[in-house]
């Protein structure tokens, strides 16, 4: 795998992590799912409602 690659992929998975937070989801449990889906994380994290509290 492209060292570039994974950066980026890791990068993506750090971004994810703090937009999960501000919608008061946990970050860590989407860092770690970023990490398996990738992108595909992310377009879920556009459409999930952020909870209440």
């Amino acid at each position: 795998m492209d060292n570039s690659y994974a950066v980026g992929w890791g990068t993506l998975a750090l971004i994810n992590a703090g937009l999960a937070q501000g919608k008061n989801r946990t970050g860590l449990y989407w860092f770690l799912l970023s990490l398996l889906l990738g992108p595909l994380a992310t377009l879920i994290l556009l459409f999930v409602e952020k909870r209440g509290g």
